[in-house]
């Protein structure tokens, strides 16, 4: 167990289902209270009673839908309660959008990078005052491998967040707060299937399971490293796709289902 984790609030965005699930049962188990943060009430309901009977913690539901202003600001309210300190801070809630950029409405493109970059942002900004105010605190950015690879709107909104989140720990480790960019590839979890992905354009080797992505995120967080790539097979990604042609690592063209 980590010192400085037990009694720590950690709150989690997307934490109904996923990788946020996930980071919600691991911070639990190394003894955090949490506050749990996703659109669908009954399912944070029903992960937070079984994260306080499994580790005896405490868990709190915040319904909120994060591509909306009013739901942003609800979640703003709760990191700026000076009197409910939040310790870490996991920007995990993300979309994925299925066509080509020329495809999407771009209603359904403003949101996306409206969740992706501009509520992270906002979160963060509402999370650090209080965190460098006590001397320390912990920002996890769940962002993609896609991060660098030339791979549309995804693509661009993960890199801006791996780009800030770089930044942000550059510039406040040293006050205390530690921010890591998680770059994950393809995870089983729900979240190419509620965009409808064929999850076999991608090789059975590609795949990585929910519970290694977060526990080396949190190590690597936990290390102060501003960008974690999961997996040896993703640093590897991640290092040809700095030197490689773009149209090399672009990658196959999504099927629907």
């Amino acid at each position: 167990m980590t010192a400085d984790l037990p009694g720590t609030t950690a709150l989690i965005t997307g934490a109904s289902a996923g990788l946020g699930s996930e980071f919600a049962r691991q911070l639990a188990a190394q003894g955090c209270n949490l506050v749990l943060v996703a659109r669908n009430r009954a399912r944070l309901e029903q992960t937070a009673a079984a994260l306080e009977r499994r580790y005896g913690i405490r868990a709190e539901v915040l319904p909120a839908d994060l591509t909306d202003d009013a739901g942003v600001a609800a979640v703003v309210g709760r990191l700026s309660d000076p009197q409910r300190p939040v310790g870490i801070l996991i920007n995990n809630a993300g979309i994925g959008l299925l066509h080509n950029f020329e495809d999407n409405p771009i209603s359904e493109e403003k949101k996306h990078l409206k969740l992706h970059g501009e509520t992270a942002m906002e979160l963060t900004h509402a999370a650090l005052k209080g965190m460098l105010e006590r001397g320390g605190g912990r920002i996890i950015n769940v962002a993609s491998i896609a991060a660098f690879l030339p791979r549309g709107t995804y693509s661009a909104a993960k890199a801006w967040l791996v780009s800030f989140s770089r930044w942000a720990n550059l510039t406040y480790r040293r006050r205390g707060v530690r921010v890591t960019a998680v770059c994950p590839g393809f995870t089983h979890t729900e979240f190419h299937d509620r965009m409808g992905m064929d999850k076999s354009v991608a090789p059975s080797w590609a795949w990585l399971n929910a519970e290694r992505v977060v526990r080396e995120g949190l190590a690597d967080n936990q290390r102060g490293k501003a960008v974690s790539i999961p997996s040896k097979r993703y640093k590897l990604v991640a290092a040809v796709a700095r030197v490689a042609p773009a149209r090399l690592v672009a990658g196959p063209a999504r099927k629907p289902k």
